[in-house]
């Protein structure tokens, strides 16, 4: 029997956006408005199914992170969340400094933003209401889950692991392999439209920025990790790098655990530390999730001639932050957790959300390796905060 050969996501994404420019070189309007079709019900289902996922991943990623919450996991998830942070205004610091620089506004792309007067319409549209707002399912998640956390009953926690299953399954079977086609219309209609080389090279120049800044993030963890625990941070960093390496072909942070614990062992961490740290980053600790979110957000908005103001990033690097803590250990799984807020706080249309997945699957690789290896950094200094560690 021949071997099935597996096309990774990012790989579909690559060849939907290709196939997408060239088919809208010669394709007529009238067989491309069927894929523009699919999309206006691809998007409104996302935006049916954006409060689902937010309730189905927040509610028992909040409720576990209580469970018999002491000082240790406590502080390992205040380091995290700061990490997170850090790296979101890192980031931001950055490309505001940068992008309008690289970056200058274009107007075929701030025809995006409303894409009915300048893009291909679709043939009919179904409406599909979600059941709440994104603020309304994020309110209700931390008072669920933070409910959950404290109380002795097992019912309502066991219901949201059921809940959280049916919304992983959700994205794994229906939402992650429809993208490529979703991306692929995209795509398709902003050739038609003419507007498709200014977004591609805006991917390039994104691509490059948001590589170069990972790895000053990564110094940067280690550096602070090797001043508290005592040791040589280049060392701690090359002891990390079989880690960095395997999540750059898993794409996943949970695939990459033992890879992550192994080498974090390497670096003087005592095994019940390790032990109780790695498995808890790799689910809480997404801080190059978060640099290429907001990288990526932010060039969309710049080139739209659109405010990118600290207080309007400051708002939405905070709640990111909380965010990504339910990002399910799916490729694509963290940008899928924060389509809720790039629609409530920066006015993401679905079109401008696609850009926003295919941007993030695209370094989707860079990503889980700058979130794992960090991981290692904070082992570290976890590891001299409950006592002073192997060397």
């Amino acid at each position: 029997m021949r071997k099935k050969i597996k096309i990774s996501l990012l790989a579909k994404v690559v060849i939907a956006i290709a196939a997408g420019i060239l088919f809208g070189q010669f394709l007529p309007g009238g067989i491309a408005r069927v894929f523009v079709t699919f999309n206006s019900l691809f998007g409104n289902f996302l935006s049916f199914a954006i409060p689902l996922i937010i309730l189905g991943l927040v509610t028992p990623a909040i409720g576990d992170l209580g469970k018999g919450a002491g000082k240790l996991l406590l502080i390992t998830a205040l380091i995290a969340y700061g990490s997170t942070i850090f790296s979101g205004m890192f980031t931001y610091a950055s490309c505001e400094l940068l992008f309008p620089r690289i970056l200058p506004a274009d107007a075929e792309l701030t025809a995006i933003e409303n894409p009915g007067d300048f893009m291909l319409t679709p043939y009919f549209e179904i409406a599909m209401p979600p059941l709440m707002d994104v603020m309304t399912a994020l309110l209700l998640s931390f008072t669920l889950g933070i409910g959950i956390s404290h109380i002795a009953g097992t019912t309502l926690r066991d219901a949201f692991a059921d809940f959280k299953e049916i919304v992983v399954k959700l994205i794994e079977v229906v939402i992650v392999p429809l993208l490529p086609l979703h991306i692929f219309g995209i795509f398709l209609n902003m050739t038609v439209s003419g507007q498709v080389m200014s977004v591609i090279g805006m991917f390039l120049k994104v691509i490059v920025v948001i590589f170069v800044l990972h790895v000053l993030l990564l110094l940067i963890q280690f550096s602070i990790a090797g001043g508290i625990a005592g040791k040589n941070p280049l060392r701690l960093l090359r002891n990390m790098l079989p880690a960095y390496a395997t999540a750059l072909g898993t794409q996943s942070s949970a695939a990459t655990i033992p890879v992550t614990l192994a080498q974090t062992l390497k670096n003087g961490v005592r095994e019940n530390i390790a032990i109780f740290t790695v498995p808890l980053c790799a689910t809480i600790h997404l801080a190059g999730s978060t640099m290429k979110i907001v990288a990526c957000s932010l060039a969309i908005l710049v080139m739209m001639g659109e405010p990118t103001s600290l207080s309007l990033y400051g708002g939405f690097i905070m709640m990111l932050g909380v965010v990504m803590v339910a990002a399910p250990g799916v490729p694509g799984g963290a940008i899928m957790a924060a389509l809720g807020i790039l629609e409530s706080m920066l006015g993401f249309n679905e079109t401008l959300q696609a850009l926003m997945i295919a941007l993030y699957i695209a370094m989707d690789s860079f990503g889980t390796a700058c979130n794992v290896t960090g991981d290692g950094a904070i082992a570290v200094i976890i590891n001299k905060i409950a006592g002073k560690g192997g060397e």
